[in-house]
Formats: structure tokens, C-alpha cells, sequence
């Protein structure tokens, strides 16, 4: 499948054309549609879009995976276990994961704590205008600048214990704090070395509205 664009309910105007597969996500679907972009795969229980909405998607794509409102898995969740099902090696970009409900927000955020999409979390990115998200898991990791953005904030997950090197904001055991989400660092003309001893870390590259 190659390089994959998932298209959840969100604000999908940074959504970028030259991607290989275009899957939509319930409502998701129909705002490709709209840009007249291929709806490649369809993933969810549909129950945010009528059924003329709905029998619209399912003559539009190529392939439709649909699951019930009951369900221990999100359609985000889904659409990306279907995707690296059919290719392990799958690059995936998603758009329109920010935003909206709370619940879903957060279960965005932490998709690699799934035991079915860790292994792949190297592959996945979330995107809107101003943020760019990625993953990597417990070891020694080289983080490069992004020029789009202006700053870039580390959340370890599931207890590591995370040190930042060659940052504006360097984090050592010397100076070790603990939070949730250590904000608004700032590269300083190289890569971040960042090394965490368990679980993984999630990477945020920000910048303020322009």
C-alpha cells in the first residue's frame, strides 16, 4: 500500500494529494470524496453519516470495512490494524484526529499503548496545520528538526524515564523533573538525542498560530 493518508472526522485542510491509499474513517469518507480524491478503503461503524451517506461511500470505495457501534477498538484504531494487515511496511499519515471529542482526542494520542499497533508506531504520524505527532519506543533515538514547526515537546509514556540531549532544553539526571509532557523545547541547529528506558514517547512538533 505504501504511503497511506487516514482521513478521520476532523479539519482535514493541511490533507496532502500525493499520497499512494486514501482511507476514510466514518464521516471521514465523505470529506474525500468531496476533494474528489479516491476513498481507497472505507473504515468504521458509519453511525455519524446518514444512510444516503452511507450507501453513497460503500458504491464509492474500493473496499469497505464495516464494524459495529459496539466495539472495544475506535474506527481509528480499525482503519490502522486494517491498513498494516494488508502492508506491515505501510507508511501511514494521519489528518483530522485533532479535535472534537475529548475521548476520541485521547485515544488519538496514545494509539501505540494498543498491543496491536505498538509494533508500528514507528510508521505513524498525526497531522493538522499546527502540530505533527509522532512515536518511538523505549531506546536511544536521534529526533530531526521539522522547519514547518517551532518547537517540539516529549511525552513518555508508561513510567520511562526519558533524558533530552543537544536541546535548547537538555534534561539530564543531574537536573532530572518529572511531568507528563516536557513542552515547548527548541532545536539548536542539530538533531535531539532522546533516550527513554520503557514504554515509548510520543513527540510533538508545534507552532504557535500565524
Amino acid at each position: 500500500m505504501g504511503n497511506i493518508a487516514i482521513l478521520a472526522g476532523g479539519d482535514c485542510t493541511l490533507l496532502q494529494r500525493d499520497h499512494d491509499v486514501y482511507v476514510g474513517v466514518d464521516g471521514g469518507c465523505l470529506k474525500l470524496l468531496e476533494q474528489g480524491l479516491p476513498l481507497d478503503m472505507a473504515v468504521g461503524d458509519f453511525d455519524s453519516v446518514s444512510e444516503t451517506d452511507l450507501n453513497n461511500i460503500k458504491a464509492q470505495a474500493k473496499q469497505v470495512v464495516q464494524s459495529v457501534p459496539e466495539k472495544n477498538d475506535t474506527d481509528l484504531e480499525l482503519a490502522l490494524k486494517a491498513v498494516f494487515e494488508e502492508d506491515p511496511t505501510a507508511r501511514v499519515s494521519i489528518y483530522g484526529a485533532f479535535g472534537g471529542r475529548l475521548d476520541h482526542f485521547l485515544s488519538n494520542i496514545f494509539l501505540p499503548t494498543d498491543p496491536d499497533l505498538a509494533p508500528y508506531m514507528q510508521q505513524i504520524q498525526l497531522v493538522d496545520g499546527r502540530n505533527r505527532l509522532l512515536y518511538r519506543p523505549a531506546g536511544c533515538h536521534e529526533i530531526l528538526p521539522d522547519p514547518a514547526m517551532s518547537y517540539v515537546g516529549f511525552m513518555p509514556v508508561g513510567g520511562s524515564h526519558l533524558e533530552i540531549t543537544g536541546a535548547k532544553y537538555p534534561l539530564h539526571p543531574e537536573n532530572y523533573f518529572l511531568k507528563a509532557m516536557y513542552g515547548s523545547n527548541e532545536f539548536l541547529d542539530q538533531p535531539i538525542q532522546v533516550s527513554l528506558d520503557r514504554g515509548y514517547l510520543v513527540i510533538v512538533y508545534s507552532k504557535d498560530r500565524g
